[in-house]
């Protein structure tokens, strides 16, 4: 299994067709365009799924200036946060906004489930190594082979690899409960 960026990016290239590279810093094409796509690809990767692997909790404390109207406090958001997954602890789903990179809200501390920029490659799971391989490929095939085919082709079994990792990753937890709505209730 891939352990590294590094590692990840030469798997993609060996599916495009082409040699391996040692590191991002070395003098030539394919390790330019690895490194100026990998930070975005895999922030891109990473939020499009709950990756258990790249699930953070943290308790937040209040920044010092409170919003101007509307809210009692406001968070800044921690700087690896990709993409929040929930506010509340215990099933509590308080009243919450995003405004850019602030949490605002009534509670304090505020309870945050996010998922984070897991750039340890090595902690994570081995089906987004998989999709992060495909991704790589479906990035850099066109300015590689100039092929729209081979792109497509790549793009194709990425989407086919991160949906069976969805699957995958998501029948790991506890299933979510649907909870006493008088709606249900009703249909009784």
């Amino acid at each position: 299994m891939a352990t590294s960026k590094v590692q990840v990016c030469s798997n993609a290239l060996l599916l495009l067709g082409q040699n391996t590279i040692a590191s991002f810093s070395e003098n030539s094409d394919r390790a330019v365009i690895a490194s100026n796509l990998w930070d975005n690809s895999r922030q891109a990767v990473i939020r499009s799924h709950p990756w258990n692997c790249c699930i953070s909790r943290v308790a937040l404390a209040p920044d010092s200036a409170a919003p101007a109207f509307d809210w009692t406090y406001q968070f800044t958001l921690p700087g690896d946060c990709l993409r929040v997954l929930s506010v509340g602890q215990d099933g509590e789903t308080p009243e919450y906004k995003l405004e850019g990179r602030k949490l605002l809200i009534d509670d304090n501390p505020a309870y945050l489930r996010y998922l984070a920029d897991n750039e340890d490659v090595a902690s994570w799971d081995s089906q987004l190594v998989e999709v992060m391989t495909r991704y790589m490929a479906f990035s850099m095939a066109y300015a590689l082979t100039k092929s729209t085919s081979l792109r497509d082709s790549m793009y194709q079994e990425f989407t086919r690899l991160l949906k069976q990792a969805k699957a995958i990753d998501g029948q790991e937890d506890t299933p979510d409960e649907v909870g006493d709505f008088p709606f249900l209730a009703a249909r009784r």
